[in-house]
């Protein structure tokens, strides 16, 4: 009985350890490779404190989770680099009372920070294995306010808007008009663009009225958004 209790303290202290260590590792990120860079949005920033990106990657990637490069989580995909994930959040302004919508969930990450700060995150992913990986960990992870759909995200998910803003975690040939629809009037949605000669732009979108305005932010890698035809 001794030895058992023995083992279990030792195991609890470890855990304790480890915790501690990836906070340090978060706080190091986000004053590193997020202020330095002008990264300002108070809950963007707060959010990135919190969530535990080394549960979002695989484990042989564990190591790496808060190092400033994107990271691959199966099936050709990726979780992006934190700097993007933290601008692409700061992009949209989020705030308290609002619904998010997100196309390609991946594997959650941009959901959860998302999650720390709106009321409600819809997020779709085309692939059946991530769309299904990501809902567990979301779940065990005690995200209530993200769910998780397993769709085509060029279509958006018009049953749910119109939403606030949205974020589109792949690059699209062009801005998808469902998405752009199913946006609030005032709405903004930030989104990767194919541009010419392969150069992908990460596009702001304003809706107001029947007016939309793009903004070129600066250019980004991202995996290509899936859309059956």
């Amino acid at each position: 009985m001794k030895r058992f209790l023995f083992f279990a303290i030792l195991a609890s202290v470890g855990a304790r350890c480890e915790q501690e260590q990836f906070a340090t590792q978060r706080e190091r990120m986000v004053e590193t490779q997020l202020v330095a860079r002008g990264i300002q949005d108070p809950a963007a920033l707060r959010a990135m404190r919190t969530v535990p990106r080394h549960r979002f990657v695989p484990p042989e990637w564990v190591g790496y989770a808060y190092d400033d490069s994107p990271l691959p989580i199966g099936y050709d995909q990726t979780i992006s680099q934190p700097y993007i994930v933290a601008l692409m959040t700061e992009l949209i302004k989020p705030r308290k009372g609002q619904r998010v919508l997100e196309v390609g969930t991946g594997s959650g990450y941009q959901a959860a920070v998302l999650a720390e700060i709106v009321d409600s995150v819809y997020t779709i992913e085309i692939l059946p294995e991530l769309a299904a990986s990501s809902a567990e960990r979301l779940a065990r992870l005690g995200y209530k306010n993200v769910i998780v759909r397993q769709g085509d995200g060029y279509r958006g998910w018009p049953e749910r808007a119109p939403f606030d803003a949205i974020l589109v975690t792949a690059a699209a040939e062009r801005i998808p008009p469902p998405l752009v629809e199913q946006l609030k009037d005032g709405g903004v949605m930030v989104i990767p663009v194919d541009s010419a000669e392969s150069i992908q732009s990460l596009t702001l979108v304003r809706k107001q009225g029947a007016t939309v305005i793009t903004q070129t932010v600066l250019p980004v890698r991202f995996v290509p958004l899936v859309h059956p035809r």
